[in-house]
């Protein structure tokens, strides 16, 4: 029996690998795709049946008719009852523009630039750089292959199953408080020594999702914005971005200078302070309690608003992490901001913010504007992951193991940089405060770095006349990465020592 034209080019063009991950309906249907677009197989054209599509394929009957139902759904091909399958061919439903003779070879292409003018924006500038480094030192972010993935596939799979789930994506009223926030209030209040309501909080993507929400909501052009002498880079171009103005304030070993604000500062005259109280970014200093009632208490008799970032709560490796300084504000004169989910995937993180439920109201707008329709699979993970206790149990699991890395890292610096470095143990945090002294160019050091395979970020290094260290995050090295990185950056330090001035 001679096979049909079709047969013989099934056979030709479709192969299948019953070792790639992608089923094998999947793999053989876009093969077929693939022949209709190219005009191998035209419209009208019928193909075998399942049982000889099975048997040329030598697959179960089964795939053979997933294969065809495959194609079907996405209008390939017609299933005719009794008859067969036959090819359809997708009609265009778009028709070319002509284009004028004068720019005929371009009519088809995208423009690259704009043809009007636009408003750039410096300030939010991508500070991303690439490398092919093995190895490289990052701000201080946690480790994503502590995430517990085979736990984390039932807790989704299981979320995924609630029936609740369409409700809350049916539900009309933006104000009604989930149940999430009912569980991360209550997660907070526990931790944090809060006394709040869901009428206090909003949840948003990221710390920095929230930050930028507040300051469209309390900053406006030329206003004055105090941070700490070197600060945060992110929030600083946020600050820019709105138009105000930022003043840097020093910082010592007990935090940010409160008497240094009432020195040079006017009542009236300063918008908003921000500042992480718990530990410094980037120097991981924590702010002295004495410090933060002068500043709550400045901050009533200035009128100005305090922008509490407290990004690293949860890793705390020794005592007990000072409470916020938003747990003791009666006057409601601070803004907290904070995440939580730090030990899973950054896409079930959450950020929130917590504040007077005047602003919350507020800020719930400028949500409902940019966010609508939220992550309810995340809220409803994040919900049952507090209810039952595995967040918390997550975090003290993880901390041992960052507390490990902490000590290994501090041990390698007295062995490879004793005398050369200052550095603190932190308390808590995912990074090390490290000064150079003697001051050596860091552009140099990251350059010789990345020759000998490690990658240190321009934004993790700070230099200027007073100072020369750099923020170096830990977390997301192992113990022997972390031996690995100490060695790559005694050798780049040494050939910065050694070569001409």
């Amino acid at each position: 029996m001679i096979d049909s034209p079709v047969n013989t080019l099934f056979k030709q063009l479709i192969s299948i690998d019953k070792t790639l991950a992608q089923p094998l309906y999947l793999q053989v249907s876009g093969q077929i795709i693939n022949a209709i677009q190219r005009s191998y197989l035209t419209k009208g054209t019928m193909l075998p049946g399942t049982r000889v599509l099975s048997h040329l394929l030598k697959v179960h009957r089964n795939t053979a008719v997933a294969i065809y139902e495959e194609l079907a759904s996405q209008g390939w091909v017609e299933i005719i009852p009794n008859k067969g399958t036959f090819v359809l061919e997708p009609e265009k439903s778009t028709a070319k523009i002509k284009a004028s003779s004068q720019k005929l070879n371009e009519a088809y292409s995208y423009a690259k630039t704009t043809g009007f003018h636009f408003q750039k924006s410096f300030h939010l500038a991508s500070t991303v750089q690439f490398t092919k480094s093995k190895y490289l030192i990052n701000d201080g972010k946690p480790d994503l292959r502590l995430h517990p993935i085979h736990q984390f596939t039932r807790w989704y799979s299981a979320t995924m199953k609630r029936k609740t789930l369409i409700d809350k994506w049916n539900r009309s009223n933006k104000f009604f408080s989930t149940v999430f926030q009912t569980q991360l209030c209550n997660y907070l209040n526990a931790t944090r020594g809060f006394h709040i309501s869901p009428n206090n909080l909003i949840n948003t993507r990221s710390t920095e999702m929230s930050l930028y929400v507040v300051s469209q909501l309390l900053l406006k052009q030329n206003d004055i914005v105090l941070v700490g002498h070197l600060s945060n880079y992110a929030a600083n171009m946020i600050f820019q971005q709105t138009g105000a103005t930022i003043k840097t304030i020093p910082v010592d070993n007990n935090g940010l200078n409160i008497e240094y604000i009432k020195k040079h500062f006017i009542k009236h005259s300063i918008r908003c302070v921000y500042i992480c109280a718990h530990r410094d970014y980037p120097t991981t200093i924590t702010l002295s309690a004495e410090r933060r009632l002068k500043l709550l208490n400045l901050a009533k008799e200035y009128g100005f608003a305090i922008i509490e970032d407290d990004f690293d709560y949860d890793f705390q490796f020794e005592g007990s992490p000072m409470l916020p300084m938003a747990s003791s504000d009666a006057n409601g004169m601070v803004i907290y901001l904070g995440k939580i989910g730090q030990s899973l995937f950054p896409s079930f993180q959450t950020g929130f913010v917590v504040a007077p439920e005047n602003l919350i109201t507020e800020a719930k707008n400028y949500i409902e504007l940019l966010d609508k329709q939220g992550d309810l699979i995340q809220e409803q993970m994040l919900s049952e992951l507090i209810n039952e206790g595995e967040i918390y149990r997550l975090m003290k699991k993880n901390i041992v193991i960052y507390k490990k890395r902490r000590d290994t890292l501090c041990n390698l610096l007295s062995i490879y940089f004793s005398g050369i470095t200052q550095w603190k143990i932190p308390s808590g945090g995912l990074a090390v405060w490290l000064q150079f002294n003697p001051k050596i160019s860091l552009a140099k050091l990251a350059k010789e770095a990345e020759k000998n395979d490690l990658f240190i970020p321009k934004t993790i290094l700070y230099q200027d006349k007073k100072t020369c260290a750099i923020r170096f995050g830990f977390g997301h090295l192992n113990e022997k990465e972390i031996e690995q990185v100490i060695q790559k950056l005694k050798r780049a330090y040494n050939t910065v020592m050694s070569s001409p001035k």
